[in-house]
């Protein structure tokens, strides 16, 4: 960790392309753990009287490099051409463009896919995202799972904890609504470790002044279930500060929720907020480990599982996901995409897909 936020310090008020992009991109390796880098990265290789900034052939990297505040979209579709008049055999599973302070990783595996950001002040945290340009076993998918499962451990605890609470357990009702307290009080704590919430811990600072956590439960769901001009505008300033969450999540106030215990609260407070960053998972991952800690049924045949990320985009993306790229990239060349995205954001929200897995 120590020596992440030594190689922070030295790059942060860097960013010339032209002669500081193998000291950096050495310099990074080596951080990361790498050992006898110049065999493994190679600067200025020529294709076609052009020349990459640099490549990581073990692991299947492309990097173009940039001076600080360049643009890296223009970047991207260079490096892509780059990519593109190497042998089939040599070609990316990873496009990298940086300047030095913003770092963007392409996955070619899902090329319509945004990138990954990862920014240099954020290394000392999150340098285990740049973790596969040095191991082969793709460190960053494994560290995405550790997190994932011990995130799921903590929603288990949560659940278990919470079932106990109510008066008929067992009851289709009481499941439901112990199901849909489960995914707010997670939403709650993402949202808080990610910077949806705004201020840090904001979350964990309502639930400790909480005199009663099952009433003020009730008034925070309802909060977050209001726009922010419709609320009232004599609400407590605790309450006044968390934003609003569309997409009715929050909406159904009949849930039936129990009581707190000491026990629970104390969980909730140290164990899922203070004690944990849940900006760390991977949504896929998380959603299966999710998924089963809130399925009885599952959970009784034990273990907990997932599906990769490259198996689900096998499924998908010819069954509807490439047609909606597509359309998609067709709007946005349009001179009429200001019209067409709102009709196509609808569009997305109507569709409906039926997962016979979980059925």
């Amino acid at each position: 960790m120590d020596a992440i936020k030594k190689f922070v310090e030295r790059w942060k008020n860097h960013g010339y392309e032209k002669g500081e992009t193998q000291i950096f991109w050495i310099d990074l390796l080596e951080t990361l753990g790498a050992k006898n880098v110049l065999q493994k990265i190679f600067f200025e290789q020529q294709i076609n009287g052009k020349f990459i900034d640099a490549i990581i052939p073990a692991q299947k990297v492309l990097i173009e490099q940039k001076s600080a505040g360049k643009n890296l979209s223009a970047a991207y579709e260079q490096a892509k051409f780059y990519d593109n008049e190497l042998p089939f055999n040599k070609k990316s599973r990873w496009i990298i463009t940086s300047d030095f302070q913003t770092f963007e990783v392409h996955d070619m595996n899902a090329p319509k896919n945004p990138p990954e950001i990862i920014l240099l002040e954020n290394l000392p945290k999150e340098f285990y995202r740049l973790k596969f340009l040095i191991d082969e076993n793709d460190e960053r998918i494994r560290r995405e799972l550790e997190i994932s499962l011990k995130a799921g451990a903590i929603v288990q605890k949560i659940y278990d904890a919470l079932r106990s609470q109510y008066i008929n357990p067992d009851s289709e009702q009481s499941l439901q609504s112990l199901n849909k307290l489960c995914v707010r009080l997670v939403f709650c704590l993402y949202a808080e470790s990610t910077g949806i919430f705004g201020k840090h811990k904001i979350f964990r600072d309502y639930l400790n002044g909480a005199r009663n956590i099952r009433q003020d439960l009730i008034l925070l769901f309802e909060v977050l279930n209001t726009p922010i001009e419709e609320r009232d505008p004599y609400l407590a300033d605790e309450l006044k500060i968390f934003p609003y969450v569309n997409g009715n999540l929050f909406a159904d106030e009949k849930i039936e929720i129990p009581n707190f215990t000491p026990e629970i609260k104390n969980l909730l407070l140290e164990e899922a907020s203070t004690g944990f960053d849940w900006s760390g998972i991977s949504p896929t991952i998380f959603g299966a480990v999710f998924e089963s800690t809130l399925n009885p049924v599952t959970r009784r045949a034990g273990g907990m599982h997932y599906t990769s990320i490259e198996n689900i985009h096998k499924v998908i993306d010819p069954l509807f996901l490439d047609e909606l790229n597509a359309e998609f990239e067709k709007i946005k060349k349009s001179t009429r995409k200001k019209k067409m995205l709102p009709a196509f954001q609808n569009k997305l929200a109507s569709l409906k897909f039926f997962d016979e897995a979980v059925a």
